[in-house]
């Protein structure tokens, strides 16, 4: 489960490397986010060339999940 400041690998080729929470959507209330939830969250390492920059702020789905 993904929660508020979890820190999350990226796997896709956006050029971001590692993500941080900051939201997750979907209801009021809602503190944990599971596999394919639509979660916010803001580039922490990212590629030099890569589509997105450090400290921009994406949308996120969760596609792999660990216990």
């Amino acid at each position: 489960m993904v929660q508020h400041r979890s820190m999350l690998h990226v796997a896709d080729n956006t050029g971001a490397k590692k993500l941080q929470c900051i939201r997750v959507l979907g209801g009021y209330k809602k503190r944990t986010a599971g596999l394919a939830d639509v979660i916010t969250c803001v580039v922490k390492v990212a590629v030099p060339h890569g589509t997105v920059k450090k400290s921009d702020v994406v949308h996120a789905v969760l596609v792999r999940v660990h216990k």
